[in-house]
């Protein structure tokens, strides 16, 4: 069994993520100080769900892992929104 664990934003992400992964929390961090968004004090979640990660940002953002493709989605909180109206 795998245990989840949680890293504030700009500290480094536990180990044994895919690289795609860790690129993928790089890429949202970089966008958040990009647009000057406060994060202090927010924190990503890592969880494994059937042996793989879903690691989710306390404003909703969630990053999974595509093992058929070696990609990582990202989706915005706005994103799961507009999923739900459908």
């Amino acid at each position: 069994m795998q245990l989840g664990t949680r890293w504030s934003v700009g500290d480094p992400p536990p180990t044994g993520l895919p690289d795609v992964i860790v690129a993928a929390v790089r890429t949202v961090e970089d966008e958040l100080r990009a647009e000057d968004v406060p994060t202090a004090g927010w924190r990503w979640t890592l969880t494994w769900l059937e042996r793989l990660p879903i690691v989710e940002l306390d404003d909703g953002t969630r990053i999974t892992f595509n093992p058929s493709t070696g990609s990582a989605t990202i989706r915005q909180q706005d994103d799961a929104s507009e999923d739900d109206e459908e």
